[in-house]
């Protein structure tokens, strides 16, 4: 098989019953195969030097943020420092810099969560979304504790969390599999005794706890991520995929940083 073009983030499906995750690779916005049968399979991958904006499509030189070209970055609204930092929203002063865009993707439900990426933290995500959130940041247990209107709210009482609990992923350990089994009861204690009484009231009554498993067949023990700037042809035995993640034994490549590069993969 052989397949070109420029990379996207890979396309996760995540079976709630089984907990499965099923990886497919995404060239220019499309899967174009599973990935999940290829684990245990040599695989070339090889990269053109040539890449393109994830939105407008112009070559350029340089990537950010998810593939964009400098003009989209300091332009679109899902570009702006509020999306990293959601308490920061300025839509109400009528500076976003797509207002349409805001009412479609910020004020409508989001998921503030719990997840066991490899320590407990906590996070935020658009609700529709939010099992593929979870895949992407290789969380091996995730739980929702509220649903909140909108994301300035969410953002809020993520922020409020966070001061007493890690709001990030150690990408290291959750690749090599050293993930803390600390109890998620305690975090869910302390998020009702930190969040005021009105945020309180976001919070969901029950909760489900979310089981997911990756095709890996080895765990790194060690592990070193390297970048298509540098390496810009190899053949490896890919031996896993988790999170945004594929493994080479010991090595991994970030796929979602490589978004807009012009890549060809094959294996036989």
């Amino acid at each position: 098989m052989n397949f070109s073009g420029s990379l996207r983030k890979m396309i996760t499906q995540y079976d709630q019953e089984t907990g499965k995750v099923d990886y497919s690779l995404n060239l220019d916005g499309h899967a174009v195969c599973g990935l999940n049968e290829l684990v245990g399979r040599e695989v070339t991958v090889s990269f053109s030097g040539k890449m393109n904006c994830t939105v407008c499509g112009k070559n350029i030189r340089k990537t950010y943020s998810d593939g964009l070209c400098y003009p989209c970055l300091i332009k679109l609204p899902q570009a702006d420092m509020c999306i990293l930092k959601p308490e920061q929203c300025h839509h109400h002063l009528g500076t976003c810099r797509g207002p349409q865009w805001g009412l479609d993707n910020c004020f409508i439900p989001h998921t503030l969560y719990l997840a066991r990426s490899s320590g407990i933290k906590v996070g935020i995500t658009r609700q529709k979304q939010q099992f593929t959130r979870w895949a992407d940041q290789g969380a091996s247990e995730a739980m929702v504790i509220g649903t909140f209107p909108n994301r300035l709210e969410v953002g809020l009482a993520e922020v409020a969390l966070s001061s007493g609990m890690s709001d990030k992923t150690n990408w290291r350990k959750m690749l090599t599999n050293d993930i803390s089994s600390a109890p998620f009861e305690e975090y869910v204690k302390m998020a009702q005794g930190v969040l005021t009484e009105d945020q309180r009231k976001n919070l969901v009554e029950s909760v489900l706890v979310h089981k997911y498993h990756y095709p890996v067949d080895k765990f790194p023990e060690k592990v070193k991520s390297f970048k298509l700037d540098k390496v810009r042809l190899f053949t490896k035995k890919l031996t896993g995929i988790k999170g945004q993640y594929m493994i080479f034994d010991n090595e991994v490549i970030n796929i979602r940083s490589h978004s807009g590069y012009k890549i060809e993969l094959t294996c036989d």
